[in-house]
């Protein structure tokens, strides 16, 4: 199997640089550059940007998937020639002979050759967050980890045939995030990519026409001014700065999360989460912090035996203790003056641990920390009543262990051979939690109010799954085991709308489920940490990593949460409602310039007359009414809510603002004709003037509601077209002239007119486009 992504270099290049639109574009502008028309090529320029964006952008996105590795440990340890070696883990061959120690990741897939009380964390692997006891002939899997013991395992399989190879391939795959403004965009460039050509030749054929026919053209030369006209015609049509602004946008957004910690791995990311409408949540690393707190001490149903307190400080402080018991250090302290006389570390296979204590000291007796069912023996009232006491808190969610004592010291004696002393008496109930990120919350509460559904998804027992929700303040009314869920797609859609929490699902059922809800219509975001959880996340339209992740899954994840506070996704989707919405509002100046351009090219080419504009021409008035305003209007806060139709939405303001736009020209264009104008520099300033005013009030009517800094902006570019026509070093080089009172008059007119349609279709786009007032399930 390759470890590299499905998209090469040279792929990648093609995609964004060989095609048909880019072709036209760099034919018009050599074709500039051959005629000495340097002036009129500075559209080149952008062209360049956009292709160079769009490389950069792919190429990131496969560095990373290259990058992917499913193992955090750099070295292996082996038994080579009778000696312990470390190695590199790509060097690690079939039979090698691994040495597996406490702390190690376990490299490749191995057979237990010989274990002593080996005990290995598969979570990153099947969500399971309870250690599995690996004897002899027993498997272990890459990407695993060992938590206690020590063991020799041969090797069985490596590289891509390992389980954690297999598991992440399909991850591997290249993707990029499903944007809908980049298909809308995408879409719109291969509409005028097709409708270019049929254009261009109406275009060429009118300027040749113009200039006398073409035989009269081709004779004297004329053909070099109808093909200035040809191009400016051209390149009017291409939003040449919509995809650069866009990913400009995405560019900023990102920046300013990765201030917050919060790393895009994809810019079109940003707007991702703004679209969600399901966000599905693991439970250990993202709702919890992946370990265990102590919760409570509960009656067992007699009194505890003196000594008992200190006890549980003992287990807690005990060198050998595991996680669990762990968490009684804080809350119970230990005396260190009363030393055991034997003791029996825990085991998941025993699922109890044991310590011994004299006769005459505090604590004298042995007492026993482990399970209920196990440790107490049924058939006494006492053991049946603590037995239904801790079955009734397993059932909330908690793990629950009880603290029993023994009279005798039986439990003494070497790992292998300890047993429970006879009839052990419970003294306490304990119960353990996950410890829930304090921000949890708060921030599903926030998901919840803007209408997103929410999905746990785990690995773990349904009951402790539902208890964390709960305390997320998730009424969840009890988890669905994963291993009840049918494997119709359909079935499983309708499982997946009924219900909230769900425990023991394996790696292949997220995946499943995440496809379940996207076949009904959903936009779905996931949280993970672990390898089980990277085919989800690459299958989800958004996938969000913690901080603690594994190397895989932050490989796969559009975003990253780099300190693990899971409380930054609402500033996530604020950035991601100010890039769609300001995109969208951007988007609607470049394509109204589209619209209009088609409609000049095919007017004025169906008509035979000269292009009203040369290149340059149209490089000034786009700057002034479009570039420098959009690259702020991009940028500005902008909280309203997503909503889909995005491109519908556009499009059903631009064309009609720019067929207004066209008409004005033509009109103007008109009027030079009759006044015996011709198709000068006059008649081009007058194109130009009557442009500029309408397109700039389409800036003001798209950057309502108004405010000081929009405000600003207009002002300048008004400014800035004042300048251009008055000052003699811009009139020079861009060929514009004073016109006359009647010309300006006349040109005024027409503007205002074509201002005051401009005017009324927006207050009308407005009426059928209105953000509801509250969300919807299918929104944010």
């Amino acid at each position: 199997m390759s470890d590299r992504s499905s998209r090469s270099l040279w792929d990648i290049f093609r995609a964004n640089v060989l095609t048909l639109f880019n072709a036209i574009v760099a034919g018009s502008f050599l074709l500039l550059l051959l005629l000495g028309q340097w002036r009129d090529a500075l559209f080149g320029f952008a062209a360049v940007s956009n292709a160079l964006i769009g490389v950069v952008q792919e190429y990131v996105a496969k560095r990373s998937l290259d990058r992917l590795a499913v193992l955090n440990s750099p070295q292996a340890r082996v038994l080579r020639d009778g000696d312990i070696q470390d190695i590199d883990v790509q060097d690690v061959v079939m039979d090698d002979i691994l040495v597996l120690r406490a702390g190690d990741q376990i490299p490749a897939d191995a057979l237990m050759l010989d274990s002593a009380g080996l005990e290995v964390d598969e979570s990153l692997l099947t969500g399971e967050s309870d250690p599995v006891q690996k004897g002899i002939g027993a498997e272990v899997l890459s990407g695993s980890s060992v938590v206690t013991g020590h063991g020799l395992g041969s090797v069985t399989k490596v590289g891509p045939e390992s389980f954690a190879s297999r598991l992440t391939a399909e991850a591997k795959r290249f993707s990029l995030v499903q944007s809908e403004i980049r298909h809308g965009l995408n879409r719109i460039l291969r509409w005028i990519t097709v409708a270019l050509l049929p254009i261009m030749a109406i275009v060429i054929n009118g300027q040749m026409q113009g200039q006398g026919g073409w035989h009269h053209a081709i004779a004297t030369g004329s053909w070099k001014t109808a093909s200035v006209g040809a191009v400016a015609s051209v390149i009017a049509m291409v939003p040449l700065g919509l995809v650069l602004m866009t990913s400009v946008a995405f560019a900023v957004g990102a920046v300013r999360l990765a201030r917050q910690k919060v790393l895009i791995q994809e810019l079109a990311a940003v707007e991702g989460l703004a679209r969600v409408d399901m966000l599905c949540l693991d439970k250990t690393g993202t709702l919890t912090v992946g370990r265990i707190v102590f919760d409570a001490v509960h009656d067992s149903g007699t009194k505890p035996p003196d000594g008992w307190k200190q006890a549980l400080g003992w287990f807690g402080t005990d060198p050998n203790a595991n996680a669990t018991a762990r968490c009684l250090a804080e809350a119970f302290p230990a005396d260190a003056t009363v030393r055991p006389i034997s003791s029996v570390p825990f085991s998941s296979s025993r699922k109890w641990s044991a310590v011994s204590f004299t006769a005459g000291s505090s604590m004298a007796g042995t007492w026993l920390l482990g399970a209920p069912e196990i440790v107490l023996e049924p058939g006494t009232a006492d053991a049946d009543s603590a037995r239904r006491t801790a079955a009734h808190l397993a059932s909330t969610g908690l793990r629950t262990l009880v603290l029993a004592h023994s009279a005798g010291t039986t439990a003494a004696g070497r790992t292998g051979e300890a047993a429970l002393p006879a009839t052990p008496v419970p003294a306490v109930l304990l119960t353990f939690r996950e410890k829930v990120r304090p921000d949890a919350a708060r921030t599903l509460s926030y998901f919840r109010e803007q209408g997103v559904g929410l999905k746990i998804i785990s690995g773990d027992d349904p009951r402790t799954v539902a208890a964390v929700a709960r305390d997320v303040g998730l009424d969840t009314g009890g988890g669905f085991d994963a291993r009840q869920l049918p494997t119709d797609p359909e079935e499983l859609a309708a499982v997946m709308e009924l219900h909230t929490v769900f425990g023991r699902v394996t790696p292949a059922q997220k995946k499943d489920m995440v496809r379940a809800l996207q076949r009904r219509g959903h936009v779905v975001a996931m949280t993970g940490d672990g390898v089980n959880d990277a085919l989800a996340l690459k299958e989800a339209d958004i996938g969000i990593a913690m901080d603690s992740a594994a190397a895989a899954t932050k490989a796969v994840s559009r975003l990253v949460l780099l300190d693990g506070r899971f409380d930054r996704l609402p500033g996530v989707v604020a950035e991601g409602r100010r890039v769609i919405a300001n995109i969208e509002r951007v988007s609607m100046l470049f394509l109204a310039k589209t619209a209009y351009a088609v409609v000049l090219s095919v007017l004025f080419g169906a008509l035979l007359w000269g292009f009203p504009f040369l290149p340059r021409q149209l490089s000034a008035t786009d700057g002034i009414t479009i570039g420098i305003p959009a690259f702020f209007l991009a940028l500005m806060p902008n909280p309203r809510r997503y909503r889909a139709g995005f491109l519908k939405r556009s499009l059903s303001f631009a064309a009609p603002a720019g067929l207004i736009i066209a008409l004005a020209v033509l009109g103007i264009n008109t009027y030079s004709l009759m006044a015996g104008h011709g198709t000068g520099s006059a008649t081009r300033t007058s194109s130009a003037l009557v442009l500029t005013l309408i397109a700039l009030w389409v800036l003001v009517v798209l950057s309502r509601p108004m405010n000081r800094w929009r405000a600003l902006i207009i002002g300048a570019m008004y400014a800035a077209l004042v300048l251009l026509l008055t000052a003699p070093p811009l009139q020079d080089f861009f060929q514009f002239t004073l016109l006359g009172q009647e010309h300006l008059t006349v040109s005024v007119s027409i503007s205002l007119l074509g201002c005051a349609a401009v005017e009324l279709l927006h207050r009308a786009h407005r009426r059928h486009s209105t953000t509801p007032p509250l969300p919807s399930s299918r929104q944010v």
